[in-house]
């Protein structure tokens, strides 16, 4: 009889497998995801990349769990001898345009690189250069673009035809005035040797040797503000994870100066006061009170930038801290854009969920190496008072909530979704499907979700029609979607009983689930 391994879920079927090839040779969870970072950079580039940064709540079985954050951090400066390269593009979603910017002038600390090799110090078991070689694999070999990719692509082809190395690194293999498109071959030969180099030189290459100079001498010379000095000082922060008794279960989920995590337990504790079960799910009273919560967090998100400190979690709970969240949220820079989340959990109990983003893109790539640079300054949302603002040298926060839940029952569940500002309502939804109506993961994930925006509620099809008659009086601007979408989040979710594990990718953006048995058998 097999021995089941872990379970794995995350955004590609190749950043699946490389998880799961490293649980088959006896790699813990830590090494699954470290193995799977690296190649969602490579088969999911428009939302990883070892120039952009992120998060990941770890815990090593029987012990507390740890959230690393990697996330990016504002230069120390923002003097320039030269006017920032730093220009909009327009975002095609078919419906509507976005603005976003982009050059070397968007390009915030990079914190990808030195999250994987710290992740790899503190809790992996297999070399670095084992868990590159998926990612190197696909590079060179190359990925073939599915339906979601080409999408992704279309939409933001300014930024990745946006420079000569940019074009040519993703250009169509048999349309060279095109991007890569649904079921080509994009192949990445600079990067598969730059994974190669980084797991024979370590970190230091990308912080203090050759790659930190590249990239010194191309913001020196175009108008970026890193420097050698920039990336030599940037360091991986352990925080604790932010703690919440949610009902039955506990959630522990990432901390300030992130938002995403503090919004999710603000919104949790409001749904407490409601025996949601009672209610019923997809029922008028339930998406009302789900809408109502969605509301009050996006007016907290408004203003969301809270100070970090061990003693917040504890006081989250308390009414006068509820009542004063606003004032409280001020200081620290904000990031939302496109991301992809991981979740892996072994047999051995050991659970790890990690979501990254690269901002879009900035449209330059770092010289021979075939990474593209993130944007992260470009965002409207940290420059309240215009461009070129941001506070210096100061982690930038980010609505990302990697998160793991312990049910009443004993069982674990690591979670955590990509969608910008829809991240904190697909992990609440998710949640309260698992606790509230004790879903499967099966359930809680593809269930339908609503999100209640600047002023519109959007709602995904699946819920009852009459039911949803009732929500026109307080909410008579409504977004009804034809099916299921990526605008919803991407709530990648595994879990583990002590018995039976489930490994579930969320549709909406072309998840992958797998249970990774022995004898390289797979249960998808």
């Amino acid at each position: 009889m097999s021995v089941t391994k872990g379970a794995v879920a995350a955004g590609h079927p190749l950043t699946v497998a490389a998880a799961e090839e490293i649980l088959q040779e006896g790699g813990n969870a830590f090494d699954a995801i470290v193995a799977a970072h690296f190649c969602a950079c490579v088969v999911e580039p428009v939302l990883a990349s070892l120039a952009g940064g992120g998060y990941m709540l770890a815990q090593k079985a029987g012990a507390d769990p740890l959230v690393y954050d990697f996330f990016v951090q504002t230069p120390r400066s923002r003097k320039s001898t030269v006017s920032p390269d730093f220009f909009p593009i327009h975002a095609d979603f078919g419906t509507v345009s976005q603005e976003f910017h982009i050059g070397l002038g968007a390009i915030a600390v990079p914190g990808s690189v030195r999250g994987m090799f710290d992740i790899h110090r503190d809790l992996c078991t297999l070399p670095i250069s084992r868990l590159v070689e998926p990612a190197i694999k696909a590079a060179r070999e190359g990925v073939q673009f599915s339906h979601l990719q080409a999408k992704i692509f279309d939409i933001v082809s300014p930024i990745y035809s946006a420079t000569p190395e940019a074009r040519q690194t993703y250009s169509s293999p048999v349309r060279p005035d095109s991007l890569v498109g649904e079921h080509e071959l994009l192949k990445q030969p600079a990067l598969a040797d730059t994974l190669d180099d980084l797991a024979s030189e370590g970190d230091k290459l990308f912080y203090e040797g050759e790659i930190a100079r590249k990239i010194e001498q191309l913001c020196a010379d175009g108008g970026g503000y890193l420097t050698w000095g920039d990336l030599h000082r940037y360091q991986v922060i352990r925080r604790e994870p932010l703690q919440l008794s949610y009902r039955h279960a506990q959630l522990f989920t990432n901390p300030p100066p992130a938002s995403g995590g503090i919004l999710i337990a603000m919104a949790l504790k409001l749904l407490e006061q409601q025996d949601l079960s009672a209610i019923g799910f997809g029922s008028h009273q339930h998406l009302d009170l789900l809408a109502a919560v969605m509301a009050v967090t996006q007016q907290a998100r408004l203003d969301m930038t809270l100070e970090g400190g061990s003693g917040l979690a504890e006081h989250l709970l308390e009414e006068h801290y509820l009542n004063q969240y606003r004032q409280q949220v001020a200081d620290h820079a904000r990031c939302l854009r496109g991301t992809t989340h991981i979740s892996v959990v072994d047999a051995a109990g050991n659970a790890a969920a990690m979501t990254v983003s690269n901002g879009e893109g900035c449209g330059y790539m770092i010289p021979g190496t075939g990474i593209m640079l993130n944007n992260m300054l470009g965002e409207e949302d940290i420059n309240p008072e215009g461009f070129h603002r941001w506070p210096e040298n100061q982690r930038m926060t980010s609505m990302m909530s990697p998160s793991l839940l312990q049910l009443g029952n004993g069982t674990s569940v690591a979670l955590g979704s990509g969608g910008s500002n829809r991240i904190r309502t697909a992990i609440l939804q998710v949640v309260s499907n698992l606790v509230d109506f004790g879903m499967s993961p099966e359930q809680a994930v593809s269930a339908p979700r609503i999100h209640y925006e600047n002023g519109v509620l959007n709602i995904e099809p699946g819920f009852d029609v009459g039911q949803l008659d009732g929500l026109k009086a307080d909410y008579d601007n409504q977004q009804h979607w034809e099916q299921l979408n990526l605008y919803f989040g991407g709530v990648h979710t595994v879990e583990f009983d002590g018995h039976r594990f489930h490994g579930v990718g969320d549709p909406r953006r072309g998840g992958v689930g797998a249970v990774v048995t022995g004898d390289n058998q797979i249960e998808r």
